[in-house]
């Protein structure tokens, strides 16, 4: 006999208060929540925080870029206005209206500028140039992204911790080889968590199973491709989210588009070839992707309520920056607020409709960089509505002539899924949305 659901916000709230009641009566030293794409990681850091604030707790938050910092600081003014926060900065730093609109934050670059609040925030990499002082809480947030040497220079100045991030998503890298130190427990190269948790496997583990931004057509497929053991569902029904158009197609273009309002899914198909990474016709088709939504007159239906699509709730996804810039260099001045950028500056991010120029799209080889599952997970788990692909033909022809061979080393835990699994999961589920251009 089936079981039967829970309601997703109840689930999810069931998660939470469990994660709330291990910081207040835990006596371990820290706490792990997984979180998938869109499941309200920022805010639970956000609540957590106040309800360790509230308690008379100073803590400390760590976050990966300063992007995170300021909507973290943004999000604590509306859930907390009264709490003081300190938003630890370089010198030159110039406050965002996030920041200046809180009303009881001020920045500096020395923990003793900024009077004593109860929440100090800044980037891991600032926090690792503090020398004194300590905290009995510390929440690190994007925690899979931060590498475990950065842990390491800031574990000394908290007494516990609530460490949250996205498993699935990107990992920590470097521009330099790295393999001296593949299999060692301390491999900077690993994840916060995961040397965390190797050194320390008693720690609690919850995961929010809920994820509220993605739509009920693409919860179950990105779960299956890049979350296979935990998985997660929508917080939303079949037919709870619409992308309508006002005008009717009269290209393939708008066909794409059509089919991706319909399904949530959409591949828009380019002849194989093999191209140079600018690739100035998949390009082309990317900006010219967004610019037909806006032009039709496109309008997105969800529990927010039916609003016409604009151009800040688009984005344009790719995996190298060249590639970005040669795709804003086609976006015409209609389309000219449409957020293009990559994977790694997209991550944390969310829009209406989103478009993705494949990273394995008119290549020759297949790399560890443009195979790794995150950059793909990220890219793929940015809509709330739908995710259009662009793609040459011919990458399930490359993955199948580069099947998965990865070095097998002593000590390194495997990682799943690999990314050609995960490719293979993603093209699969395209390949059966019909109407592909």
């Amino acid at each position: 006999m089936p079981v039967a659901l829970l309601p997703p916000a109840e689930e999810a709230t069931r998660v939470i208060d469990a994660v709330l009641a291990d910081l207040a009566t835990g006596d371990h030293r820290g706490v792990v929540v997984d979180s998938p794409p869109g499941a309200g990681k920022s805010t639970l850091v956000v609540r957590a925080a106040g309800v360790l604030a509230a308690a008379g707790a100073s803590l400390m938050i760590v976050a990966q870029t300063n992007e995170q910092v300021d909507d973290l600081i943004a999000r604590l003014g509306r859930a907390s206005p009264s709490v003081a926060v300190g938003r630890l900065s370089a010198v030159d730093y110039l406050p965002t209206a996030r920041v200046r609109n809180h009303p009881a934050c001020r920045v500096g670059a020395k923990v003793a500028e900024l009077g004593a609040p109860a929440i100090t925030i800044g980037t891991a990499a600032k926090w690792a140039t503090v020398t004194q002082g300590t905290w009995p809480w510390a929440i690190v947030d994007e925690a899979y992204q931060m590498r475990s040497d950065a842990l390491l220079r800031v574990a000394s100045r908290f007494d516990r911790a609530l460490f949250v991030g996205d498993p699935g998503q990107l990992d920590p890298f470097s521009t330099v080889e790295v393999d001296r130190w593949t299999g060692l427990s301390w491999d900077p190269m690993q994840s916060a968590v995961a040397v965390l948790l190797r050194h320390n496997p008693s720690l609690p583990v919850h995961r929010l199973p809920v994820s509220w931004r993605l739509p009920s057509s693409a919860a179950p497929v990105v779960a299956a491709a890049f979350y296979p053991f935990t998985g997660f569902r929508a917080g939303t029904a079949p037919g709870d989210r619409t992308l309508t158009f006002a005008t009717p197609a009269d290209s393939a273009l708008d066909e794409v588009l059509d089919v991706a309002g319909a399904t949530g899914w959409a591949l828009h198909e380019l002849p194989a070839r093999f191209t140079v990474r600018t690739d100035a016709e998949a390009a082309a088709a990317c900006a010219a992707l967004a610019d037909r939504a806006l032009t039709r007159g496109a309008t997105t239906t969800s529990e927010s309520g039916t609003v016409p699509l604009t151009a800040d709730r688009v984005a344009i996804g790719a995996a190298h920056r060249d590639q970005a810039a040669a795709i804003r260099a086609y976006l015409p001045p209609s389309a000219a607020g449409v957020t293009v950028d990559t994977a790694n500056r997209l991550q944390g991010r969310e829009y209406d409709l989103t478009i993705v120029l494949h990273p394995l799209s008119g290549r020759q080889d297949a790399t560890a960089f443009h195979l790794e599952s995150g950059r793909l997970c990220v890219l793929t788990s940015r809509h709330r509505h739908a995710c259009v692909v662009v793609a040459r033909a011919g990458i399930a022809e490359l993955l199948d002539a580069h099947p998965s061979a990865e070095p097998v080393h002593l000590n390194v835990p495997v990682k799943f899924p690999d990314g050609w699994e995960a490719n293979q999961s993603m093209l699969a589920h395209l390949a059966g949305v019909s109407g592909s251009g």
